[in-house]
């Protein structure tokens, strides 16, 4: 039995939620920089570059098969800001505050999902609770 087996989806949710606060948290502490770009994670390139991946066929040659350039793109997305700044940094202060916000929700409910996972196959192990 493992981790992935035992936790199922919520692993993979919370390494994701990490790395988006840290992402997030990147554009808040970059807010006056000039010519800065906020960017962000999203769930859907994650998906999509796990599909690709998913795909994927060896070969012996790179003319064997047309390899899509789209495959390994960066899952990191730069966002069009709906107020530019004259400095050219998209960082929109209250927006990223509120994404960051709604992510540490979303990473709070799958720690919670995680543990109660973990908590009930502790009880199962050891017969107590």
């Amino acid at each position: 039995m493992t981790m992935q087996s035992i936790l199922g989806v919520h692993e993979a949710a919370l390494l994701f939620r990490a790395r988006r606060m840290e992402v997030l948290a990147a554009n808040l502490a970059n807010a006056d920089t000039p010519n800065y770009k906020a960017r962000d994670l999203t769930f859907s390139a994650i998906l999509d570059e796990r599909l690709a991946s998913a795909r994927r066929i060896e070969t012996t040659d790179d003319r064997h098969i047309e390899i899509d350039p789209l495959a390994s793109r960066e899952l990191l997305q730069y966002r069009i800001p709906h107020q530019p700044s004259l400095d050219g940094n998209t960082v929109e202060s209250d927006l990223e505050l509120a994404r960051y916000a709604e992510n540490a929700v979303s990473y709070q409910a799958s720690l919670l999902f995680a543990s109660g996972k973990i908590s009930t196959l502790r009880t199962a192990l050891t017969g107590s609770r």
